[in-house]
Formats: structure tokens, C-alpha cells, sequence
């Protein structure tokens, strides 16, 4: 449906996530991925939504020589936990360790979706309140050592072993916990094709 939509632009993905990558593919959209690698270092003063935003705006910010029928999407996603955002981990005790803070408590995961083409630039952003159980030791240390957390924010992916067994609440979309809130982006590329 949105292909159909669309079918006059080109949509550029700069997203190396292969999650992400997925989801374009089960939105059933033609698109070609574009990644330019950038610094991802925001002001310190910037809070929650703040920091996903000017992520991804920062993103797009590389992209300078779009053609007319470009359409281009970056994403930033955090997890803000106790007034302070988690990124991805440098190493697998840094993962244990962020991984062992989130226990017993709820944080929030926030994506944010920057859409440019050359005439103007829409960001958009998600919040999702995840909550998890208890989660001992040996239960941390199996998922850092069986699975890859150092490509994800917060050091977990809901939709792995520790989303199963650790996560007791969830308010928000599931989607935008995995990395891009979906119906978010349909809709935005749904104005793009004269659709409001």
C-alpha cells in the first residue's frame, strides 16, 4: 500500500540495524540503505526525547546532497532509566552492569525518526515503559555471554531470551522497544504520499 504511495520517491533507510532493516521489509517498501558513519555525541543539558532526537537529526545532518525525490530516515533509540540515558555498551561488563541497574525496575525506551527530503526535515519519537523482574546474576550473565547486546541500546533486545524470561510489563509499542515505533513511520510516509 505504501509502495503504491510512494512509488514517485526514493526511500533511503541509513540505518545499519538489521532490525530496522526488517521492518522496512515487512512494511513492504522498496528502499536502499545509505550509512554514513557520524559521532554520536549530544550536549549534556538534553533530556529523554531530547537526546533521540537531536541523535537522529545529527543522522540525517550528513546527508547534504539528497535529490528531489529523496526521502531519507534516521533513527536514534536510548533507554532513559533514572534521569540518565544508556546507549550501547562498549563491552560485555559494561552490558552486565546496565543489564543489573534495569533489574527490578522500570525504565522508558525511547526511539526517534528524523524524515528529510531537500525541502524540510519532520522528527517524530516514541516512548515505551518496560518494566522487568528481578533478574539474578546467572540469569544476566547467560544472556550477555549467549547473545550480542553490544549492538543495543539498554544492552537487551526485547524480542531475545531475556525479553522472554525477564520483561513483566510493557506500556507503549513493542515495536518501538525493538528499535523503530512502526506506526509511526507508516503514518509520516503516509503524509509524504498526500495521506493525512
Amino acid at each position: 500500500m505504501l509502495n503504491d504511495l510512494l512509488k514517485e520517491y526514493h526511500i533511503i533507510l541509513a540505518s545499519g540495524s538489521p532490525r530496522r532493516q526488517q521492518f522496512f521489509k515487512d512494511l513492504a517498501l522498496d528502499f536502499t540503505i545509505q550509512v554514513k558513519e557520524i559521532n554520536e555525541i549530544y550536549p549534556d543539558h538534553l533530556k529523554a526525547h531530547e537526546i533521540s532526537d537531536y541523535l537522529a537529526k545529527l543522522k540525517a545532518d550528513a546527508f547534504e546532497d539528497l535529490k528531489a525525490n529523496d526521502i531519507l530516515i534516521t533513527s536514534d533509540t536510548i533507554v532513559w532509566h533514572k534521569n540518565k540515558a544508556l546507549g550501547k555498551p562498549k563491552n560485555l561488563e559494561e552490558a552486565a552492569k546496565m543489564i543489573t541497574s534495569l533489574s527490578n525496575d522500570t525504565h522508558e525506551v525511547i526511539t526517534s525518526v528524523c524524515f528529510k527530503n531537500r525541502d524540510a526535515i519532520k522528527i517524530v519519537h516514541q516512548s515505551t515503559k518496560v518494566t522487568f523482574k528481578s533478574l539474578s546474576s546467572k540469569e544476566i550473565e547467560y544472556y550477555v555471554s549467549k547473545y550480542k547486546p553490544l549492538d543495543k541500546a539498554g544492552a537487551y533486545g526485547i524480542q531475545e531470551w531475556i525479553g522472554f524470561i525477564g520483561i513483566s510489563n510493557i506500556e507503549g509499542s513493542y515495536f518501538n522497544v525493538m528499535g523503530l515505533p512502526t506506526h509511526l513511520v507508516y503514518e509520516t510516509l503516509m503524509s509524504f504520499g498526500g495521506v493525512s
